[in-house]
């Protein structure tokens, strides 16, 4: 049995954190996993501490159905963290659903993940795990944690108040891969990013008087929204922890800075602090002793030294900010690359929505082509459903999207998408477009061809699976059945960004991976029909991908890869 679902990238994780005493810190939680929706929809947590317990709450589904007033009424506390989860590793199960909860001698903890490791088996077999013993490779951090206190008795013992901080600041060395934490104790929140600075995360605070007690309400939608009281409020201030900057400013905390990578951030009563497990810390940083002010602001300008690109190409909301850009405004860049370097006469410039829209846009604009829906999307529809074979399968795609005729009879289309991981719905919505009476399809993607498997966190299957790892341009446009195709190269995508001086990981484009990808990972992933991996990936420079070519005059185009048509 298969799932239908959009031929996409599939999301890493969305964590948030919040740090505010006398606050409704539960409902502020929901509220930014609400806005962090996107980044996972198959399970929803949150775990809160009232300062003498810390309570975890997690169901499967989207975030509206695992919480509910009654629920979300019952959870009061001081601080709190929440995740919403799309599966990377370990399985689609409520045991696999996170927060993950451990009380190790009445130390608990709760720990939320976005990212994959890449040395998860090597991790478990050095540390004596048996099969089974945790269900992802974020059961297992929570499990080392867990060890490293329980390991550590005389200094949990002196310092009972630091026993979580330590372990984890000793654990996390010891993980590759792309991750950010967020972590909950009983006093404190703790956030966390990798030291390439793969996934984002952002901090925020809270202005004094936000919020008060216990005063919350649920509006006709049944979406929870925290309200102030005034006159009565307790003063205090906060702070929050979000993998976007729009779920800070849906709780109604300020933007401060993007946590940088390798860094740490301690929050409790004494306020925000910043520690360096895996590194000296950077010059111009705060030092791990801290203080209440927030370490030194990442500049706007500097960007993490290998952020995903794919979080300015469709991970992220169009409204969110990373490096101080607008994803919206770069996915429109992104278009009007497109239009500069793949020109061609149509009557309309339609996306593929969603995710589509803001580079058709910029391509209309750049283009003067009109720019127009030829597809409606359904948004009530799961992310997936079960589909018993390929003819039904097929039949789902028209679920989730649906031509508008009168747009697309005989019209010349320009077809913008972000992104073609294996490409079969891609090829069922041109077909679509043909039944429609298209006169012609001329396909745009702008992002360069999609060629080798993520190991950081990001879900595209094996390397065999991918439209692009064994086909040339060429190949790719007779499978999809277009008139004409063409990519975004990844010089122009970098540009299109805003921050053309910063560093991304772009791995799944080029096959440079930034960190050592585990032996047994490789084999998973890599492997042919004889169980031995294709080749080994030792970090950083190994091979260039690059993007193939189709023709000579497709060469010529700089900046973009066009396969004329042979039709």
């Amino acid at each position: 049995m298969s799932g239908v679902d959009l031929d996409k990238p599939r999301e890493a994780c969305g964590v948030f954190g919040v740090y505010l005493p006398g606050g409704p810190v539960a409902h502020l939680s929901y509220l930014g996993l609400y806005a962090l929706q996107h980044r996972g929809q198959e399970s929803a947590g949150i775990a809160v501490s009232d300062g003498t317990h810390l309570t975890v709450v997690k169901d499967m589904g989207l975030v509206a159905s695992a919480f509910d007033d009654r629920v979300l009424a019952g959870l009061t506390g001081d601080l709190a963290i929440g995740h919403t989860r799309y599966s990377t590793t370990g399985s689609s199960s409520w045991r696999a659903a996170q927060p993950f909860y451990r009380d190790v001698g009445g130390t608990e903890f709760a720990l939320g993940h976005n990212g994959n490791l890449t040395n998860t088996a090597e991790l478990a077999s050095s540390s004596g795990m048996l099969d089974g013993t945790v269900t992802s490779d974020s059961d297992l951090v929570a499990e080392l944690i867990a060890q490293r206190i329980n390991a550590s008795p005389q200094a949990t013992r002196l310092r009972p108040r630091e026993a979580v901080t330590e372990a984890i600041a000793d654990v996390l060395p010891r993980l590759r891969g792309g991750f950010t934490f967020v972590v909950a104790d009983r006093e404190r929140l703790i956030g966390v990013r990798d030291p390439h600075g793969i996934w984002p995360l952002c901090l925020g605070r809270f202005p004094a008087d936000r919020y008060s007690t216990d005063q919350h309400r649920t509006d006709q939608n049944g979406a929870h929204q925290a309200r102030a009281q005034s006159g009565t409020a307790a003063r205090h201030s906060g702070w929050a922890l979000a993998s976007e900057n729009p779920a800070l400013e849906v709780v109604g905390a300020t933007f401060e800075r993007e946590v940088r990578p390798g860094e740490m951030i301690a929050i409790d009563a004494a306020g925000c602090r910043s520690l360096w497990p895996f590194a000296a810390r950077p010059a111009g940083s705060t030092p791990s002793g801290g203080s209440s002010a927030p370490a030194a602001a990442v500049r706007s300008d500097e960007l993490s030294s290998h952020l995903c690109v794919f979080e300015f190409v469709y991970f992220s909301r169009p409204d969110t900010s990373l490096a101080g850009q607008n994803v919206h405004a770069a996915r429109q860049r992104m278009g009007a690359h497109l239009a500069s370097n793949a020109p061609v006469d149509a009557d309309l410039v339609m996306p593929v929505p969603e995710s589509g829209i803001p580079a058709a846009q910029g391509y209309a604009r750049a283009s003067g082509v009109a720019y127009g829906d030829g597809l409606v999307k359904n948004r009530y529809i799961g992310r997936t459903f079960i589909a018993p074979n390929q003819h039904v399968r097929s039949l789902g795609v028209r679920t989730k999207l649906n031509p508008i005729r009168p747009n697309i009879d005989g019209r010349r289309l320009v077809v913008v998408d972000d992104s073609i991981v294996r490409g079969t719905t891609t090829r069922s919505i041109i077909e679509m477009l043909r039944t429609s009476g298209a006169a012609e399809v001329h396909l745009r993607i702008s992002s360069p061809p999609y060629r080798w498997p993520c190991f950081y966190g990001m879900d595209t299957g094996t390397y065999d699976e991918l439209l692009a790892a064994n086909r040339d341009l060429a190949q790719i446009q007779e499978y999809l059945g277009v008139d004409s195709l063409a990519y975004l190269s990844l010089e122009q995508l970098v540009e299109a960004t805003g921050v053309p001086g910063g560093g991304f990981c772009h791995a799944c484009l080029t096959g440079d991976y930034p960190v050592e990808i585990g032996a047994r990972a490789q084999a998973e992933v890599f492997a042919d029909t004889t169980g031995e991996p294709r080749r080994s990936l030792i970090a950083t420079g190994i091979a260039t991908g690059g993007i193939a070519t189709g023709t000579a005059e497709a060469n010529a185009h700089a900046g973009t890869v066009t396969v004329p048509s042979a039709r």
